[in-house]
């Protein structure tokens, strides 16, 4: 008699049926071929993605617009220490041609304009954003005796006159 191959096994029962191995493995209780997912449970997994992107997405986004505007009161506030320095110095804000004795640190940040008035015993810088990168409605200035202030925000937003809005709910700093 001929040895059984090792990758088969026969079945007995009222039918005698011949199988590999590897078809028992592929084989659920009813017959069907297990493997793959169901429509539902994909379905099930596509409402999970989307219900966390919902909710990260805003989130992110915010993130990003406090980052942009926490660049432009920083450099507003380095302004405001290097025209202090200037006025030390030379006991006025306006330099030899009548302009700011001290140029606005990057006077073009990535999302605002950085901008310099003065006269001699007064200046006010003010950042501006750059309305193609989605920043227009903010501005903020400072001037020489150190006052923040927001002067816009987009609308949705609480602002906080004299201190620089950097989150919609009216936060400051």
């Amino acid at each position: 008699m001929m040895a059984a191959h090792p990758c088969t096994a026969t079945l007995r029962g009222p039918v005698a049926v011949h199988q590999t191995i590897g078809d028992l493995g592929r084989r659920s209780r009813g017959g069907r071929q297990a493997g793959g997912f169901t429509l539902l449970e994909m379905m099930i997994v596509v409402a999970i993605i989307a219900t966390l992107a919902a909710i990260a997405l805003p989130s992110y986004a915010s993130y990003v617009t406090r980052s942009r505007i926490l660049d432009a009161v920083a450099r507003l506030a380095d302004g405001r220490a290097r025209m202090d320095d200037y006025f030390q110095d030379q006991r006025t804000y306006v330099d030899d041609a009548g302009q700011c004795g001290v140029s606005p640190p990057t006077a073009t940040t990535d999302y605002f304009v950085v901008a310099c008035e003065s006269t001699a015993t007064t200046f006010t810088y003010t950042a501006s954003g750059l309305a193609a990168k989605g920043m227009a409605a903010f501005v903020y200035s400072i001037d020489q005796a150190g006052n923040k202030a927001t002067i816009s925000v987009p609308s949705g937003w609480s602002r906080t006159a004299d201190c620089w809005t950097i989150r919609q709910d009216g936060f400051c700093v």
